[in-house]
């Protein structure tokens, strides 16, 4: 290469010169490369960000698990086959159910229920809205929330129902700013908890996932599960008062006729209560061990847990890394078609050169002409044209390059999309472009070099 230089130094000064004397003209042929070569990085950014995205939140979501999620009967949607469906009965998701799982199911390595519900957190008069959380110690490991300090819930007080809990980083924020909160008590909807564990902070979003149980955790306070049914809500006993409360309602005799007379009973309140959400858990959490095994894994628990709710579809099951991962396919395809249009910009601007080396080669035909006449080769006038389409094609590539970080950039500033700039795009588009000048300026400079001295000397 460095020969080649030496040997047609000369050639690639002209060309230069050329570019130099005709900045305007050269850099609107270079216009193309430019814009095709940004395009094509800022494209690779914003698909290499959605992946990079896409991975974090399968960590968030947790590899291999399985949502199993209450669905509340609407009030309004009264069919006849709705009301035949609420005749039978159903506890709804409940901890019995957490314990059949775990001995029915060998795929089953985690599983935790979870009951949680919003409320206030007070501490030395100041209030935050937070969500508390009943969980098990399983919990933790089955959506990756590691402690920055202090420790997870032991047996004792999953068992026995302490009052104790693990925060997330804005409540630490928010209360503990100046102390460390291990320790330390805070007040939930009038309880006081202990705390035993602040967990890592979590910048990931995850938006349309949060109505399938998965959200960011910052603003959460875990508790054990005993404790949440033990000191703030457990549907299953107001679920239990209600039954007993059903089958106690009978038709009545009265009056001398002997007449059958019907006695109605009206509990605003507990009637309420049962159409809203008579689940004693808000969802149930499961890991399975291998990804092979969360398509059959879930057709059995739906099997199973209808067949537990006497034949009521009172729930729903969700596999978020599955829905997550036809997010991701379906944004590797988005990503190709953008790339190829980006792609296509590379090509019109190599159009574009090419058709310049043209009008080029028919404006400086006596410059060829005399050239030639004074001993320039065929190969001399092909590496001066040739020099001249790669270096318009080069620098266009450069500024590409530079156009590229910034509107990536300004993407995720403006938009919000995560975007990734990586050296390999950056090689990949740079790379094109410079295949480009040679591809598309290889024809121009060999009908140059084609040209008659003796024909292009007396060119009008």
């Amino acid at each position: 290469m460095f020969r080649f230089i030496l040997r047609y130094f000369h050639d690639i000064e002209i060309a230069v010169e050329s570019i130099v004397s005709n900045k305007l003209k050269s850099m609107l042929t270079a216009l193309g490369i430019i814009f095709g070569v940004a395009a094509v990085i800022a494209m690779l950014a914003i698909g290499k960000g959605a992946k990079q995205e896409i991975m974090e939140q399968m960590k968030m979501v947790g590899v291999n698990n399985i949502l199993i999620n209450p669905v509340i009967p609407d009030k309004s949607s009264s069919t006849t086959e709705g009301e035949k469906q609420q005749k039978k009965f159903s506890r709804g998701l409940n901890l019995l159910d957490v314990d059949a799982i775990k001995e029915t199911l060998p795929s089953v390595k985690r599983i935790s229920p979870e009951i949680s519900f919003n409320s206030i957190a007070m501490l030395n008069g100041v209030k935050y809205t937070a969500k508390l959380v009943g969980v098990s110690n399983d919990y933790f490991y089955l959506y990756n929330l590691p402690l920055v300090g202090g420790a997870f819930f032991n047996s004792f007080q999953e068992e026995n129902g302490i009052q104790v809990c693990i925060i997330g980083a804005n409540i630490r924020s928010k209360f503990f700013s100046k102390i460390d909160p291990l320790g330390q008590y805070i007040k939930f909807d009038g309880i006081w908890l202990k705390v035993i564990g602040v967990l890592q902070k979590t910048n990931v979003s995850l938006t349309g996932f949060e109505e399938k149980g998965v959200n960011v955790y910052n603003d959460n306070i875990y508790i054990p599960i005993q404790t949440m049914l033990l000191r703030y809500q457990n549907r299953a006993l107001l679920n239990t008062k209600l039954v007993s409360e059903a089958t106690s309602m009978q038709f009545f005799g009265g009056g001398s006729g002997g007449g059958m007379a019907r006695v109605v009973v009206s509990s605003g309140d507990a009637s309420s209560n049962t159409e809203t959400n008579y689940n004693q858990l808000d969802r149930i959490v499961v890991q399975v061990t291998e990804t092979e095994q969360l398509q059959p894994t879930t057709e059995i628990l739906s099997r199973m847990l209808t067949r537990r709710h006497t034949g009521v579809k009172d729930f729903e099951i969700t596999v978020p890394e599955l829905l997550l991962k036809q997010q991701q396919r379906t944004k590797d395809i988005f990503n190709v078609v953008l790339g190829a249009i980006a792609s296509i910009s590379l090509i019109v601007g190599g159009i574009g050169i090419m058709n310049i080396m043209f009008a080029s080669v028919m404006e400086r035909i006596k410059e060829i002409g005399t050239r030639m006449a004074i001993g320039a080769k065929k190969m001399d006038i092909v590496v001066q044209f040739l020099s001249e389409a790669v270096l318009i094609s080069v620098s266009g590539g450069f500024i590409g390059v530079f156009f590229g970080v910034i509107m990536a950039k300004l993407i995720e500033q403006i938009a919000g999309i995560m975007t990734i700039v990586s050296f390999f795009s950056v090689f990949i588009a740079f790379g094109v472009s410079a295949a480009v000048g040679v591809i598309f300026g290889y024809s121009p400079a060999k009908r140059a070099s084609e040209k008659d001295p003796i024909e292009s000397l007396r060119h009008e």
